[in-house]
């Protein structure tokens, strides 16, 4: 039976065409369509179990983003030659989709719900993951899943004057900003990216030209869920409540809250404490008879009752939980070179959360492989985030990293990396590993400004540094009131209506991160939160220069130093030798490490020791090598080999010539027996190189005064 395919186009302002599709491919999912752009397709697909699991009071949703390596024509790597775990890549992009499509569920729908969206075929001219949102959003679009979409997301990438949107990879390796935006027709939800120091006022002009965008592709995906005729969705029933409890509950316990609230704590754990004595009194006094039916609904209205009094506290008091003004910044200290070992290291603590951070410097061959199905090669900058239980006092086993680690982390790389110097400047791998020794609130700020201290610390020459802080915002569509909150908490994340990370030098921003809870944040409140971050970025930037303001002079006495040096491309095969024979020697004499590679025009050879006096023994023998001799020079040579009408001098490092036994003495020798020996070292001038076989003359009474004729 031929399927019946629906179609629907989106043509952008540049004539480029999106292609949604759906009904030929996946039909027992819930929902499915393919979305194509140049010769990228995207088959995303989702199902939701008919009802939700006894007790689960949050949306059980999961979304998953893989690449088949297949759709660019290539076979995995490694030992299975398939696809295995999510690479980080595909992690970043699930996130993409997870934090664009979560908050329109409702509240009320607690429903399994998986999300697939897996690329069948790649463009490299048109990248994915700019298309992975708008794919999920079609599929859930053609389902009678409850979802208060549409939503899409698209890469707005500035080029010089210009900004475009879903740039190539060569467009993007040019921008000053490079950002994807996910919002419905009527919001901006998420903004995930990063900056070469721009200003506030050009990311908000790029937001505004995303969301133009995506209200086209919006309104594409409602007339394709009209066509489909799944206006209408499921009936569902996920939750049990009893309004006269919620309202006992309200009526009883929102002054109490309101009071702790207002008590202004700086420990989290005090205030934490203080707000479940207000529910644990209330629980005491419930009827025994009662309690174990009513218990969940009990904690769960409260949730919300404490929800309201914290948020209302703060637009009514306009102060914060800890006692801080709305653009106040918790106190700072930093301290660089704590760890001996390392060759850079910080500490940096705001508040309650503070972070251990080092960075370590390696050579060429520790750069990290990357394999993916539209990346490959190599990349000699590395960020890594570590979140341990016990930096929010918790018991929880170390299983390796989670999504929120690697998205945090890749958050703080964006933001450090646009500072890290360029090319030859830089001729180090370098890792930087955050661990987060304690945590309320926006440790992947810390990370950022520990990274900046522990490189400063290493003697990385960055253009400057880069501090970040987490914003907030709690409003009240029903008054209109609101409040902007710099440097939230963990709590005003928690209960608050944006979690919005800026990260900049003093020039401007170069990373950021936005996750909207609510609808209806207007352009004004986003500018002046932008204003209100640049205010704060700037403070603790100032903070951070108390501890240390450039960086070091030098590396640390035990960090590796590299020199680079240019060669020709003729001489690689010569300084490696045969079978490696002669940078195997290098190595093993000098005992420093040479990593040669191509390059555009030569060869570049990369030489790292830790000592100075083991580097510039390394850097003679590599520059003696590859040097050309001069005719007319004079050196110092070794003798080779002897034979009846001369010696073999090597003049050069693996370069012999012949030195004539006519060439010795201005005396005349009848033999070489007892002249020289092998070993001994001789000094020696080239005279002549022979066009056709390029052997070399060497002569030695040519530095020997020619004596007269009465002394011969």
């Amino acid at each position: 039976m031929i399927p019946k395919v629906i179609t629907k186009k989106i043509t952008l302002d540049d004539g480029r065409e999106i292609t949604i599709e759906t009904g030929k491919l996946a039909k027992q999912a819930d929902g499915s369509a393919v979305v194509r752009m140049g010769d990228t397709m995207l088959l995303a697909t989702v199902v939701s179990t008919p009802d939700a699991k006894p007790g689960v009071d949050f949306m059980p949703l999961s979304v998953d983003y893989q690449e088949k390596f297949a759709a660019t024509g290539r076979i995995p790597g490694g030992f299975l030659r398939r696809e295995g775990r999510l690479s980080d890549y595909e992690v970043l992009i699930s996130r993409l989709v997870d934090r664009a499509m979560r908050p329109l569920f409702p509240d009320d729908y607690h429903a399994d719900t998986q999300i697939n969206i897996i690329m069948i075929s790649g463009d490299m001219q048109v990248l994915p993951d700019a298309l992975a949102a708008l794919a999920a959003s079609a599929a859930m679009a053609v389902s009678d899943i409850p979802f208060n979409g549409p939503v899409s997301e698209v890469r707005i990438a500035k080029v010089g004057d210009k900004f475009i949107v879903n740039p190539t990879l060569a467009e993007i390796a040019t921008a000053q900003m490079d950002i994807i935006v996910a919002a419905t027709f009527e919001n901006i939800l998420m903004v995930e990216g990063e900056m070469s120091e721009v200003s506030e006022a050009t990311m908000l002009e790029g937001l505004k030209l995303a969301h133009d965008v995506i209200k086209k592709m919006c309104m594409a995906l409602k007339e394709l869920e009209a066509e489909v005729g799944k206006t209408v969705k499921r009936v569902y029933s996920h939750e049990v409540n009893k309004p006269e409890l919620k309202e006992k509950i309200k009526a009883e316990l929102y002054g109490k809250a309101y009071a702790v609230a207002k008590k202004l704590s700086t420990n989290k754990n005090e205030r934490s404490k203080g707000f479940k004595e207000v529910v644990n009194e209330f629980i005491a006094s419930y009827p025994a008879e009662l309690l174990a039916e009513d218990l969940p609904l009990i904690k769960k209205y409260y949730h919300d009752v404490e929800k309201d009094a914290v948020r209302n506290m703060v637009l009514d008091e306009r102060v914060r939980l800890d006692g801080r003004k709305l653009d106040q910044i918790r106190p700072i200290w930093s301290e660089v070179g704590y760890l001996p070992s390392a060759h850079g290291s910080s500490i940096f603590t705001r508040g309650e959360t503070q972070s251990i951070t080092t960075t370590t410097l390696g050579t060429k061959r520790d750069e990290q492989m990357i394999d993916g199905a539209i990346f490959e090669g190599t990349n000699k900058f590395m960020l890594h985030y570590n979140f341990p239980g016990f930096s929010t006092g918790e018991v929880k086993p170390n299983r390796g990293v989670g999504r929120r680690e690697i998205g945090h982390g890749n958050l703080a790389y964006r933001a450090l990396k646009k500072v890290l110097p360029q090319g030859d400047e830089n001729p180090y791998t370098i890792r930087i590993v955050s661990d987060i020794l304690e945590s309320n609130g926006s440790s992947s700020m810390a990370t950022v400004c520990a990274g900046t201290l522990a490189l400063m610390d290493a003697g990385i020459k960055i253009s400057g540094p880069v501090s970040g802080i987490a914003m907030g915002l709690i409003s009240d569509s029903v008054t209109g009131k609101f409040a902007v909150l710099s440097d939230i908490l963990g709590d005003e994340d928690h209960l608050g209506d944006m979690d919005f990370k800026v990260t900049g030098t003093e020039k401007g921003i170069t990373a950021c991160q936005m996750d909207m809870k609510v609808e209806g944040l207007s352009y004004e409140v986003l500018s002046q939160a932008l204003e209100q971050a640049k205010a704060g970025r700037l403070h603790i930037l100032n903070e951070m220069k108390k501890t240390i303001s450039e960086p070091r002079a030098d590396l640390k006495p035990h960090a590796p130093r590299v020199v680079l040096i240019k060669i020709p491309k003729d001489m690689i095969g010569a300084l490696i030798g045969p079978g490696g024979k002669v940078i195997q020697e290098i190595q093993k004499v000098t005992g420093a490490t040479l990593v040669v590679e191509e390059v555009a025009d030569g060869g570049m050879v990369n030489i790292y020791a830790s000592d100075k006096e083991i580097l510039d023994k390394a850097c003679a023998w590599v520059k003696g090598i590859v040097a050309l001799p001069d005719v007319g020079e004079s050196y110092v040579g070794k003798v080779k080999s002897i034979q009846p009408f001369g010696a073999f001098v090597e003049f050069m490092p693996g370069k012999d010539g012949l030195l004539h036994i006519s060439e010795i003495k201005w005396e005349r020798l009848e033999t070489m027996d007892g002249v020289l020996e092998v070993g001994e070292e001789v000094k020696v001038k080239l005279i002549e190189i022979d066009k056709k076989t390029g052997k070399y003359r060497l002569s030695r009474k040519a530095l020997i005064p020619k004596p007269e004729k009465n002394e011969v």
